[in-house]
């Protein structure tokens, strides 16, 4: 009865101690099972690497290097979008309006500038590549807005147009390249110019739109200085007036005077161009001027022309799209007409499609690179065949007012080069080398 009661209480112990001891097996499995993937789970992004402190975030080299992408600088592109045309090797700055012409003396080492704020700056150009530039400020009268500069005698003198209420006025200012005084020597400025003439309220109430002088050194010329002023004829020095070139216009819109001082061609917004010639006395002095001939051909207004440096071929360009080089060494008073020597295309169109009208034009000193513009585009082109040698569409922020040429090679970092200067609304003046022409 005893080993009964044994046995009937054994067999339940038994079955219940195993089947704890089969509870604890599982229970162990599962704990090492967790730990294990516990241990492999990976560190969170922001978790610091072992060698690096908190906060520290990678590289963007390592960090964009795979998908080879780039943060996006609104900075850089502002700087790439300002970043110069190749031909542009330096700014004269300093004016605190739209500049509104300009003009280089016959020696080029000075550059003459007009501007809205009321000033003449003459800018002393010793090399192109220079960080600074020694400046000479005239101011003009009160309530006079200049319109147009050219130097007279040499590089001592410069005669400026200026509009104000009663009409323009011409004035002329000497020794503008003076050596500066002690005092004016140790400020970097140059020494102050004199007025040696003016002539008030000419063209009656009309701007005038341009000057531009020549040496009188066609036939008996004296080598005086002759100056036009779109209609009037003076004489550089003294102020005097020689004569009248008249279209049978309004007014002109521009004129031109060939180096020589032997013609001025003048234009105003037809398809013809007038040519004068100036007389010279034995004595060198202005005899007369006469009219000797006219361009015709342009089928549309002519919006600017100049004179090639050998005083014997004038350029114009036109509405019609076209671009005429003259031959006008001809025997006029024996009835023979200038000649047509090429026609070119005007290689420059608006977003449109259509041609556009160029505004200024000036030829290189060689006689090989003709530099237009049109808005606030600048153009070299091959005088020969009318190619596009380069373009720099957007030379200045806003209308370029005037463009030259320096008339003779300027150093440029010490090696001497041809430079075109720009003037435009944007208060700057802008100085530019020439393009290669020799695989042109």
């Amino acid at each position: 009865m005893a080993a009964s009661l044994v046995s009937s209480f054994t067999v339940p112990l038994v079955s219940a101690v195993l089947g704890a001891a089969i509870a604890l097996v599982f229970l162990a499995g599962y704990l090492r099972r967790k730990r294990a993937a516990i241990a492999h789970i990976p560190p969170t992004e922001t978790a610091a690497a072992p060698d690096q402190p908190k906060h520290v975030r990678p590289s963007n080299q390592a960090q964009y290097k795979k998908g080879h992408l780039r943060p996006h600088h609104h900075a850089a592109d502002k700087d790439a979008a300002k970043k110069h045309h190749h031909l542009d090797v330096n700014t004269l700055r300093g004016h605190t309006d739209s500049v509104t012409a300009l003009a280089f003396s016959n020696d080029a080492c000075n550059l003459v500038t007009v501007c809205a704020d009321g000033a003449i700056r003459v800018f002393r150009i010793d090399d192109t590549s220079s960080k600074s530039f020694k400046i000479l400020r005239i101011n003009l009268p009160a309530g006079a807005h200049p319109t147009a500069v050219t130097f007279s005698e040499g590089s001592s003198s410069v005669v400026v147009a200026a509009q104000a209420l009663l009409g323009s006025s011409l004035y002329m200012y000497a020794d503008v390249s003076a050596p500066p005084t002690a005092e004016n020597k140790l400020q970097g400025k140059l020494s102050p110019p004199e007025i040696k003439w003016s002539h008030p309220k000419i063209h009656g109430k009309e701007s005038v739109l341009n000057l531009a002088a020549a040496r009188a050194t066609h036939g008996s010329g004296d080598g005086s200085t002759i100056i036009i002023s779109c209609s009037e004829v003076w004489h550089g020095k003294s102020g005097k007036e020689f004569g009248t070139v008249d279209t049978n216009q309004l007014k002109n819109n521009m004129a031109d005077i060939s180096p020589n001082g032997r013609f001025i061609a003048a234009a105003a917004f037809t398809a013809d161009v007038k040519v004068w010639e100036i007389v010279y006395s034995k004595d060198g002095s202005v005899k007369e001027v006469n009219k000797v001939m006219q361009l015709k051909g342009h089928k549309s207004a002519v919006t600017c022309l100049c004179f090639a440096p050998n005083s014997e071929q004038i350029i114009t360009a036109s509405k019609d799209g076209s671009i005429r080089v003259w031959n006008i060494n001809v025997r006029y008073h024996l009835d023979e007409d200038p000649k047509t020597l090429r026609v070119m295309p005007i290689p420059l169109h608006d977003s449109k499609g259509s041609v556009c009208q160029y505004d200024h034009m000036t030829v290189s000193p060689d006689g090989k690179i003709l530099a237009v513009t049109s808005g606030s585009t600048l153009q070299w082109l091959l005088v020969e065949t009318g190619a596009v040698l380069d373009t720099a569409d957007k030379a200045h922020e806003g209308d370029i007012t005037g463009i030259a040429w320096a008339p003779r090679t300027i150093p440029n970092g010490g090696v001497h080069v041809f430079i075109l200067a720009t003037a435009g609304v944007d208060k700057k003046v802008k100085l530019w080398t020439a393009p290669d022409v020799g695989s042109t």
